[in-house]
């Protein structure tokens, strides 16, 4: 089939930043759960949720509770249980999570599940924001959870599409987009948690950007509303949708919590490959200087 449904979920997370960190999880894996569920109803076939979707953005604090947020994967709880969600629905999930790997390494990982519950991979943030937000004490304090990325920028074959996976503060940085269109995606997911007042501006500037150069769908995932304690700034949601021609084919709203659904159409990706022949015409033996400075 040339068209493909896909579902964006961006969700507000509203319970405390003090309650315990297990109650976080089960908050949000039941909202999500639901508007997993009503994306799927409307025909959604691949399906992506926001960074970190199972809680809070606790990266707003420095704070050793949660690390108890982490499991592994694909055997800890939160990806088990997508599994199950994914066989029953028949859709592909790309699932944010937060990674432990061995006794003391920690990622900020997306996995990827297919439509028969089968986990194919995953992919692990490369870079990691360390920066405060408005001046405040509060920020996107990343490396004090999280290591670089160490699996590269795979690609992942499943029942509907070929997928990709750039978290949050990679969509910066172009050349793992361009990797990411090198192996073969269809479409790249971007599950993000940006607020008000930083990159807002770059929002729908970058990623259409990076669709156009690179010839594919980019799904654009963000949250919604301001978290407690913290209340860092304004998650302004606006997830989308956006083809190879930097078209925004579905968009959602910014105070919502909802399932946004748009449809990939391959015949567009065709189309814009062929009026733009990018990769026929890229330079690789010129760049070799990029990854020395």
């Amino acid at each position: 089939m040339d068209t493909v449904s896909i579902g964006l979920i961006q969700a507000s997370h509203d319970l405390d930043g003090g309650e315990d960190v297990a109650a976080h999880k089960r908050h949000g894996l039941e909202k999500q759960e639901r508007l997993i569920r009503e994306a799927a109803s409307r025909g959604a076939k691949v399906i992506g949720l926001q960074e970190l979707f199972a809680g809070p953005y606790f990266c707003a604090e420095q704070s050793s509770r949660w690390y108890g947020f982490a499991e592994e994967v694909p055997d800890g709880p939160t990806v088990s249980a997508m599994r199950e969600l994914a066989r029953e629905l028949e859709v592909v999930l790309i699932v944010p999570v937060y990674e432990r790997e061995g006794v003391a390494s920690y990622y900020n990982t997306a996995a990827v599940i297919d439509a028969d519950g089968a986990y194919l991979g995953k992919y692990r943030k490369h870079h990691i924001p360390h920066v405060g937000a408005g001046g405040g004490a509060h920020g996107f304090w990343e490396k004090f959870y999280f290591k670089p990325g160490n699996l590269g920028y795979p690609t992942f074959d499943t029942a509907y599409a070929k997928v990709g996976v750039y978290i949050c503060y990679d969509r910066h940085f172009p050349e793992g987009a361009r990797a990411l269109g090198l192996a073969g995606a269809e479409i790249v997911f971007n599950p993000s948690a940006t607020v008000a007042g930083t990159s807002e501006y770059l929002w729908k500037l970058e990623q259409p950007a990076h669709a156009v150069a690179n010839g594919y769908y980019v799904a654009a995932i963000n949250r919604v509303g301001v978290e407690s304690p913290w209340r860092m700034g304004e998650f302004y949601g606006q997830s989308y949708l956006v083809d190879p021609r930097g078209a925004i084919v579905a968009e959602g709203s910014r105070d919502r919590d909802e399932a946004i659904v748009g449809v990939l159409d391959r015949r567009v990706i065709r189309e814009a490959r062929e009026a733009w022949q990018f990769y026929r015409d890229r330079r690789p033996e010129t760049y070799g200087e990029l990854s020395r400075l």
